[in-house]
């Protein structure tokens, strides 16, 4: 099974202002400058007219350093008047604005919007990671068990705590726990091949083990993993004494 091509990948997310945020952000704010004042004279208004208006920006940026740790460019921009967006450039991310909110309502949506973003991505690494996660258990089955053993998916989830792993047969799909995600890598093949032969034979008879032991680090693997369990177990009596 050969990888996918890796692309270049922008992350993207939106938030639409509602009617009561866009009050809230323009309240405090004028229609603009005026030009009637009771003292000033036709001659003057004229002058004031007449003069010409320096052309303004359509996109101011600013760069902070959020929290000390994330770099984050600022575009404030005439043209956008009900959105804010967020996405990743490279080493910083970049937050677009309406020009017209202010400071205090500029920097919380900078910080709500980079919170989104983090989720967003960590919600896809989740998901790359099972892929990767199932490319190995596919590279495993060809190896050891001649592709007989063929998943549907295979995952890591965080709720498994009293065992390495899971497997349904039924629907093909494999657990394990992300405890897994620390421990040597030959460590996590083991109990990922040990899933697999599930695929084949749902027991734990002499087939399943004549199976499971074609991998050469078996017994290595079992061993490193009581010694896990059994250190857990030996805290949680001495927790308790």
């Amino acid at each position: 099974m050969r990888p996918p091509v890796a692309c270049p990948t922008r992350w993207d997310v939106v938030h639409t202002l509602c009617g009561r945020e866009i009050l809230a952000v323009l309240s405090g704010y004028g229609s603009g400058v005026t030009a009637s004042s009771g003292s000033r004279s036709r001659g003057s208004q004229r002058s004031y007219r007449s003069t010409p208006t320096p052309p303004r920006r359509s996109v101011s940026v600013e760069r902070v350093l959020l929290d000390g740790s994330t770099l984050v460019e600022i575009r404030r921009s005439l043209r956008r008047r009900r959105t804010i967006s967020a996405h990743v450039d490279g080493d910083h991310i970049v937050v677009s604005v309406p020009a017209r909110l202010s400071r205090a309502e500029r920097e919380k949506w900078v910080r709500i919007m980079v919170e989104r973003l983090a989720r967003r991505r960590g919600r896809q690494d989740a998901a790359d990671s099972d892929q990767r996660l199932l490319r190995r258990a596919v590279q495993l089955s060809r190896r050891y068990l001649g592709g007989r053993a063929q998943p549907a998916s295979v995952r890591w989830v965080a709720n498994q705590e009293s065992r390495w792993g899971s497997c349904t047969p039924e629907s093909r799909s494999i657990r394990l726990s992300k405890r897994l995600q620390v421990m040597p890598s030959w460590v996590r093949d083991y109990v990922l091949l040990h899933e697999l032969v599930h695929l084949i034979d749902p027991t734990h008879g002499p087939r399943f083990h004549a199976l499971l032991n074609q991998f050469p680090w078996a017994e290595r693997a079992k061993g490193y993993l009581q010694g896990i369990s059994d250190a857990a177990l030996l805290r949680s009596h001495r927790g308790s004494a």
